[in-house]
């Protein structure tokens, strides 16, 4: 087997190991994910390639980040296990992760994944009878609600390409920071999350306004804070002085008054005139 082969293999069952549920149709734990990711990582970095490792580190790093969206399938797989039998229960959550795949997938992988889901259901309608209508809606919007780390690894590029095509090869962090700022934070504009950004499913809090005036404060609030965050004073009036005398309107310590343009000029030939 080539490297090339190893290597696809490997990412393969990466790929697999960050869906929500096994091939057996068990919700995965926190626990178990990072187990099988770390395993992973190790034979991935065996291959010994110097830009397979450099390309692993930061994954590594920000593996508790990978790791998030399984605390809540970790939360939805008890609340179900205590409604649904467990057996029946893999079976609704095999037909749910086939759907799901074949959202996702060319005509023929399609149809290979409906197939599926309409044999897991069958199996599921044998168990629940009477119930299973009930049981297989609960389990699927419980697993529609869930932040899948499968599908953020998956749009990712899709998300990003068009962004970076554009910078024509030339792509900084700040760049990147932008990107995933704007990904984060912008409102889905259909579909069942139509209205709620990606943040706002992580954390289940409300944004307080739309992306663009977030990213403004962000950048308001880093610059207050590299810069000393110096008061700041009042705008500069332009306070004219006709004929000797002083306008007395209101101004901040230190701001100057200005003339008007040749007011000053004027009143030294006059004075010169007088003079003479």
């Amino acid at each position: 087997m080539t490297l090339y082969d190893q290597l696809a293999l490997l990412l393969h069952l990466l790929r697999e190991a960050l869906h929500i549920c096994s091939p057996h149709g068990r919700l995965r734990t926190q626990q178990n994910v990072r187990s099988e990711l770390t395993l992973l990582f190790d034979m991935i970095e065996g291959l010994d390639g110097v830009a397979i490792t450099q390309t692993l580190q930061p994954i590594r790093t920000h593996l508790d980040d990978i790791l998030v969206p399984f605390k809540q399938v970790e939360v939805v797989a008890a609340e179900l296990r205590f409604v649904v039998p467990h057996e029946a229960l893999d079976f609704l959550v095999l037909a749910w992760h086939h759907e799901h795949l074949g959202d996702q997938s060319g005509s023929k992988k399609k149809r290979y994944h409906q197939s599926e889901r309409d044999f897991w259901l069958a199996c599921a309608t044998g168990l629940l009878e009477e119930d299973f209508a009930t049981l297989k809606a609960l389990v699927f919007d419980k697993l529609d609600s869930i932040v899948r780390a499968s599908s953020l690894v998956e749009m990712v590029n899709s998300l990003i390409r068009p962004s970076l095509n554009s910078c024509k090869g030339q792509i900084t962090q700040e760049t990147l920071n932008l990107i995933m700022f704007y990904h984060n934070h912008r409102r889905y504009k259909s579909g069942k999350r139509q209205g709620k950004a990606p943040i706002e499913l992580l954390t289940g809090k409300p944004l307080e306004a739309p992306w663009w005036e977030l990213l403004l404060q962000q950048v308001k609030t880093e610059h207050d804070v590299t810069s000393g965050a110096l008061p700041s004073r009042p705008p500069l009036h332009l306070v004219v002085n006709n004929d000797d005398q002083t306008n007395q309107q209101a101004r901040a310590p230190g701001q100057e008054i200005v003339d008007p343009t040749g007011a000053s000029e004027n009143r030294r030939r006059q004075e010169d005139s007088e003079a003479a």
